[in-house]
């Protein structure tokens, strides 16, 4: 929901393109700046405590953009700097919210525990940005940040209601940099590894932005507005949710290569298939709607 409402929000004060780039930019670069001292951090400590705290900074976030958006006083430059602190904040939570996985199921159930753990993200991102198209439609953008940040009081209470066996605390050599480094040495040296983080890094580059442009494609050439906006992004969570459910039915990682060289090769045919639907008939909704669940 505040994925979808920042966007239109950005796009309502401005109607620039090149700022939305801007602005999704902010809140994804700091996570590329500082996810692996985030990961270094969650290895060597509390990572359920690490948890509680991310998660109290991102409702405080949430809380001051929908004060700033229901007050009427947001301004573009808010947003840049809300969404790079919470970028900030994902670098560290994103990490210790991966690896926390493991200490609560153990390893013989961790390839099911993060695909259910998937299905249920994917689940929300059907239901969220359907609800959100709704709210901005009706109510503005503000009460959509207000939803979300009442939504992390679940969060921290579920958190701090867990009873998680101590884990035995690492003592790890070196400083924190010398463990980047040598995690970054495992990868250039781990095959499976490297190829796949480059090919989720070439993806992320040159194929996820079309997450960007999508209020342009609601407004100016579907004309759909926010609740357009609102149906095109739930598009995509129903092939995200039909995939994560296929792999929690999975009983092991055999064939895997295959399937993620497919996915690669069904992202990039939906991304043609897009701009010559757009090319020959000036109408996205269908070509989109069907892109998007790919």
């Amino acid at each position: 929901m505040q994925s979808v409402a920042q966007s239109w929000l950005v796009y309502r004060l401005t109607g620039s393109a090149v700022l939305l780039g801007f602005v999704a930019f902010s809140g994804q670069f700091p996570v590329f700046l500082f996810a692996t001292l985030g990961g270094a951090f969650a290895d060597r400590h509390n990572r359920h405590r690490i948890l509680v705290a991310t998660q109290t900074a991102s409702m405080l976030l949430a809380f001051v953009l929908a004060a700033l958006t229901l007050t009427h006083h947001v301004q573009v430059w808010h947003v840049f700097v809300l969404a790079s602190l919470l970028g900030v904040v994902n670098a560290f939570d994103i990490p210790a919210r991966q690896a926390f996985v493991v200490e609560m199921v153990g390893r013989e159930d961790l390839i099911n525990a993060i695909a259910l753990n998937s299905s249920m993200f994917n689940g929300a991102s059907i239901v969220g940005p359907a609800l959100a198209g709704i709210l901005v439609a009706t109510v503005g953008e503000g009460w959509c940040f207000f939803a979300n940040g009442v939504s992390y009081i679940a969060v921290i209470a579920g958190l701090l209601l867990m009873e998680i066996k101590a884990r035995e605390r690492l003592h790890l050599p070196g400083s924190t940099l010398a463990s980047i480094i040598e995690g970054l040495g495992y990868v250039g040296r781990t095959g499976p590894v490297r190829s796949l983080l480059s090919l989720i890094g070439l993806i992320s580059l040159l194929g996820m932005p079309y997450v960007v442009l999508m209020p342009i494609f609601a407004d100016q050439i579907l004309h759909g507005g926010a609740s357009g906006l609102g149906l095109l992004m739930g598009a995509s969570g129903i092939g995200a949710l039909i995939g994560a459910l296929s792999l929690a039915a999975r009983q092991g990682v055999r064939g895997l290569g295959r399937v993620v060289a497919f996915a690669a090769a069904g992202f990039l045919a939906q991304a043609l298939s897009s701009s010559h639907c757009h090319a020959r008939s000036g109408s996205l909704l269908a070509c989109s709607c069907r892109s998007a669940s790919l």
